[in-house]
């Protein structure tokens, strides 16, 4: 059973590659996320954050899904043609995308959707390189630009909760 988790995990981070997306551009949005309240924090101090919120089989099946609906949209292969120019189009009040990537950030709590909702704004990073490239180019990205940002998101808010301060206990 861990075999087939750790496959999957591994299928996900390639489906990401394949997308032009590395764990190391995730972390560096998870970075940008915290750099306000740890200075010197790394995107490489991020690198095992992003691993484990890869991890999570809803987040691994919400990457599956956002990528399988972006590929079948540039494909034209998706059965109805309405959703289909939505989706190329990434229309700005389609909101199925924003509601995939929430269901990431549901593993990790308040501080997750309010950084989601704050780098889905800002567009740093992979995820600005996402949505312009999805933009008139005939590349469909309207669901993992979102997946990346909540999965960034996520990876930031789990580093916060679990970031001890002296004398303070770590809870998990």
């Amino acid at each position: 059973m861990a075999e087939d988790i750790l496959d999957l995990q591994e299928h996900c981070i390639s489906l990401l590659e394949e997308r032009g997306v590395t764990l190391d551009e995730i972390a560096d949005c998870a970075r940008y996320l915290q750099a306000a309240y740890h200075v010197d924090l790394t995107k490489e101090e991020l690198l095992s954050s992003v691993r484990a919120v890869l991890s999570k089989r809803e987040v691994q099946y919400a990457i599956m899904t956002g990528i399988a609906l972006d590929k079948a949209a540039e494909e034209g292969k998706l059965s109805d043609p309405y959703l289909e120019r939505l989706l190329m189009s990434d229309a700005p009040l389609y909101g199925v995308d924003e509601v995939l990537a929430n269901g990431v950030c549901n593993t990790y709590g308040s501080i997750a959707f309010t950084n989601f909702g704050f780098i889905d704004k800002k567009k740093y990073g992979i995820i600005r390189k996402l949505n312009k490239a999805g933009k008139d180019t005939g590349v469909c990205n309207t669901f993992i630009d979102d997946i990346v940002g909540a999965i960034a998101a996520s990876a930031a808010s789990r580093f916060a909760h679990r970031w001890v301060r002296d004398g303070e206990t770590e809870y998990d």
